[in-house]
């Protein structure tokens, strides 16, 4: 078959591309769990099915099915069961519990009944039973309370914190057996370790002979405590819960070494007072619980660490190298080596055994989507997804902005791309800002924007990593510090111009969108530029004083602009594209989902007036029910094809008829 009588994924194939996450290798190195997401067309729902590969039958296989869900996946200490989440319930009442499912055909056996669900759980070292996050239960006096006038909250005052507990897995048949083999007690009290009166528990760890746990915690689940959290260490014997001194503001991964005497976590590489007004990389660092002392082994890595896990060969960590997200186990004295089959590509998920001798992550090299490896033998095919079609060439290029600042972008070309002839162009824009686009196929990164149908349409896409994205180093990291908008507005237009002055790219048919902190860059160039010729805006900011008191998350502005708004209103008002609203002249799409916590619609209401005051095409598209993101993979599409929509008829010159109807 030809290129031309090939054609590039639809809208509906793009959403149907399935996700791989939640990857876990069992301790015995044979065998590997993980979640696959994918669209269930019928009940226009999104599925997460546990599948598991066993290397003796050298295949993988669904251990749930239909309307069965399952996220999570731990394999058990003995490597016999798999554990994992699933909701059970109906309606508002369907809650995440606890599940065992046997390799030996024994069936599922739920473990837990929790009035609130579960969140995050892991095996007992022993296999004998799970610790757990639960949210709290609602308080007597709350209750009594209620009845009495009704429901209403304290805000700032009343939470409910996430606690932690520990349940028994009882054998009926087998009482002293841990591999439970016979028939499960599921009827054992669960034993709340934490009252949640005074911390909410985001992470925590189990030392391998099971006398410790550590964990992170914060006053509350508030947006604004994420900049509080503390280490806290659980003596199982005696009781006693001590918190560690740390001054750092923390990440959200926190490991024991495999000897119970050392932690490891993610945090700041400055005080946690400096990240108030501050943006900055997390490193890794290394506590001695007897001496109270603080490693920091990476002192020369500009880089975010994660870290994955704490082995006998080293803790596993995970870092982004510019459009590269790499994993290698770091020893002690700060030495790192590689562990993946090649050291490019991304891994956005990694799982190690104890001993560290058996290695499985996902991967997706350029221009393919994600796949399983054990041991870098690839387990999984879903790059067979694009068999018998087209796909676009993802590749990375280069400029440079203001103050000769190189940026770099993933620019998207169509499979008989010619370098002599002048495309239409769409920049897309990432969220974030501390993220950045890769040079890879995957719905899991853009589910809102038809890139292979831009590409079919005869469009080029570039893909700006502006300043503040990350895997770009502290410093670049930090390059939008007071200077949001502005700043990122100069990296996309001297992307623009860049492609431009290759002569690949029509300087009168340019196009911009992004969703999130790309709706709010998006937004900026609505009301700061003409050189646009349309504008999709998603979930994006519009108005920073307005925003700063309806957001869930008023630190992150603070972050980045350095004060609050009473202290310094003109840095709100520079950076805010409402500020140029008067400029305004390019056609523009807002689309924007309802129950958006983090991105109130009073953005999209705003810019909306604004528009049509100052007569410019412009349209507002609210999704009932959705947050940053939708459950459906229909409104998805709806999104998808309103943008194509846009676009082809703005700068291609096509019907917009059925915009709102489709």
């Amino acid at each position: 078959m030809t290129i031309s009588e090939k054609s590039y994924l639809t809208i509906e194939e793009l959403i149907s591309l399935p996700t791989l996450s939640g990857i876990n290798i069992s301790e015995d190195g044979k065998n590997v769990a993980f979640v696959k997401n994918t669209a269930d067309w019928v009940d226009n729902k999104y599925r997460n099915h546990i599948w598991i590969y066993e290397k003796n039958k050298g295949k993988c296989r669904s251990i749930t099915a239909n309307d069965l869900d399952g996220t999570s996946p731990l394999w058990s200490p003995d490597s016999r069961h798999i554990a994992y989440l699933s909701s059970v319930g109906d309606g508002e009442e369907k809650k995440n519990q606890i599940f065992i499912e046997s390799l030996d055909g024994l069936g599922r056996v739920q473990i837990t009944d929790d009035k609130e669900g579960v969140s995050k759980f892991k095996w007992d070292p022993a296999g004998k039973g799970f610790y757990y996050v639960a949210p709290s239960n609602e308080s007597e006096e709350v209750k009594k309370r209620t009845e009495i006038y009704g429901g209403f909250q304290h805000v700032g005052k009343e939470y409910q914190n996430h606690c932690l507990y520990y349940i028994e897995i009882k054998n009926t048949y087998e009482p002293e057996d841990s591999s439970y083999a016979g028939k499960v007690n599921v009827k054992t009290v669960p034993q709340q370790l934490t009252d949640g009166k005074d911390f909410h528990i985001y992470e925590f760890d189990i030392s391998n002979d099971g006398q410790k746990v550590v964990f992170m915690a914060a006053p509350s689940p508030s947006g604004e405590d994420e900049q509080n959290v503390d280490l806290y260490i659980l003596n199982m014997k005696t009781g006693e819960l001590q918190m560690m001194s740390v001054d750092k503001l923390l990440g959200t991964s926190v490991y024991i070494s495999p000897e119970g005497n050392k932690i490891c976590y993610s945090g700041s590489m400055r005080e946690k007072k400096y990240y108030k007004t501050h943006i900055g990389d997390r490193t890794l660092y290394i506590y001695d619980l007897n001496s109270g002392e603080v490693m920091q082994p990476l002192k020369d890595f500009d880089s975010t660490v994660i870290p994955i896990r704490w082995t006998a060969k080293g803790i596993l960590i995970k870092w982004q190298n510019k459009t590269n997200y790499l994993i290698g186990l770091l020893s002690e004295n700060g030495t790192v080596k590689m562990v993946s089959e090649k050291a490019d590509g991304v891994i956005m998920d990694a799982s190690i055994t104890k001993d560290g001798k058996h290695l499985s992550y996902c991967k997706a090299a350029a221009n393919e989507t994600f796949e399983i490896h054990l041991d870098d033998k690839k387990i999984t095919n879903e790059n067979n997804f694009f068999k018998g079609k087209l796909k676009s060439n993802r590749d990375i290029t280069s400029w440079k902005s203001s103050y000769d600042l190189e940026i770099e972008g993933v620019l998207s070309t169509p499979a008989d791309f010619d370098p002599q002839k002048k495309y239409p162009l769409l920049v897309l824009i990432h969220g974030g800002p501390d993220w950045a686009s890769f040079p890879i196929h995957s719905g899991c990164f853009n589910e809102k924007y038809p890139v292979e149908q831009f590409i079919e349409k005869g469009f080029i896409v570039l893909e700006p990593n502006y300043r503040g994205s990350s895997g770009y180093g502290n410093e670049f990291l930090k390059a939008n510090y007071r200077n949001l908008g502005i700043g990122d507005y100069e990296d996309v237009i001297s992307g623009v111009d860049a492609l431009v002055d290759m002569g690949i790219a029509d300087k009168d048919r340019v196009g911009v969108m992004g969703w999130s902190q790309g709706g709010f860059i998006s937004a900026f160039c609505s009301t700061y530029s003409d050189r646009f010729r349309a504008i999709s805006v998603g979930g994006g900011i519009t108005n920073w004083s307005n925003h700063y008191v309806n957001t869930d998350t008023p630190y992150f502005i603070k972050m980045y602009l350095g004060n609050n708004l009473w202290n310094d209103p003109e840095i709100y008002r520079k950076t805010s594209p409402m500020t140029y609203i008067k400029k305004a002249c390019t056609p523009t799409l807002i689309q924007h989902g309802e129950m958006d916590a983090r991105v109130p619609t009073t953005n999209a209401y705003e810019l909306y007036q604004g528009l049509r005051d100052m007569d410019v095409d412009t349209e507002l598209i609210i999704f009932k029910g959705m947050a940053y993101s939708s459950d459906q993979p229909g409104m998805n599409v709806a999104i998808m094809k309103q943008n194509l929509k846009w676009f082809s008829h703005y700068i291609l010159g096509e019907s917009m008829e059925g915009l709102r109807f489709l």
